[in-house]
């Protein structure tokens, strides 16, 4: 008979079922997101594993077992967290975190790393070069899915809920996620909504494409700049008295979008 009480040891990935592994997505009021996570490791067994679990828990999780496959899949998709193990076939994760740390688009990306390296020197190195967090191996399901979680909560935009952003006539209401022009609600939809209030959070400062690829990071714009230009066409034909002469979001020719500081003055 198994032992019981204080004495009994826990589950890690060394071990554990899938099919017995605890799911609190009915418990936790948390487990309703819907975040998309990759998670690059060669170790099969723990990838299924894993990737179970975190599905059970209510995540979007795609793997890969190398990092030719892994940055295969950062190019054609958007995710909102990486697990990363460090020991992969073809390289050394530390290689494949550098290089997304210097890339706009997925310099903010939420980065966990996974790995059977225990000297202190490779978490300090690997936390250095911009890793948020580092797991080492074995671990725990639980530990693992709470160590996502507060990477996606840090991740998360700070606005204030109740915010008004007031430019002239255009008013951008945070809390209710809606824009009004003269009192009239916007017909925008969500991803537009975001864009315009990336924008009009740095009002007076031009923004570059790759500056708000990066802002909008977790959304599906497609990752390439001209996709913007089409999302800013469609929210100036909302927000503009004539779209193609904008006074609101306005071209700056070779460099970005300037958002007006001051709108509406005669």
């Amino acid at each position: 008979m198994p032992p019981s009480g204080a004495g009994a040891r826990r589950p890690t990935t060394d071990d554990a079922d899938p099919a017995r592994l605890p799911c609190r997505a009915a418990r936790d009021q948390h487990a309703t997101v819907t975040a998309r996570l990759l998670l690059i490791d060669d170790d099969t067994r723990l990838t299924g594993m894993v990737g179970d679990y975190l599905r059970r828990n209510g995540y979007e999780v795609d793997t890969a077992g190398s990092l030719a496959a892994g940055r295969e899949q950062l190019k054609a998709a958007h995710y909102d967290a990486l697990l990363l193990d460090l020991m992969l076939p073809d390289g050394d994760g530390l290689d494949l975190t550098r290089e997304l740390r210097a890339v706009p688009r997925t310099q903010r990306l939420p980065l966990l790393m996974l790995t059977a390296r225990g000297e202190p020197l490779d978490r300090i190195v690997g936390l250095e070069i911009g890793a948020d967090d580092y797991l080492p191996k074995p671990f725990e399901p639980r530990e693992l899915l709470a160590r996502v979680k507060a990477l996606l909560r840090r991740a998360a935009p700070a606005a204030a809920p109740d915010e008004v952003l007031a430019f002239g006539r255009l008013e951008i209401d945070l809390g209710a996620r809606q824009a009004r022009l003269d009192g009239q609600p916007c017909d925008l939809t969500g991803h537009q909504f975001e864009l315009l209030v990336v924008l009009a959070q740095s009002a007076g400062r031009v923004l570059t494409r790759d500056q708000i690829m990066d802002a909008m990071k977790g959304h599906p714009l497609e990752a390439y700049d001209r996709s913007i230009d089409v999302h800013i066409s469609r929210i100036r034909a909302v927000i503009e008295a004539d779209p193609k002469n904008p006074r609101r979001v306005l071209t700056v020719r070779g460099s970005g979008y300037l958002f007006a500081r001051t709108q509406d003055v005669a």
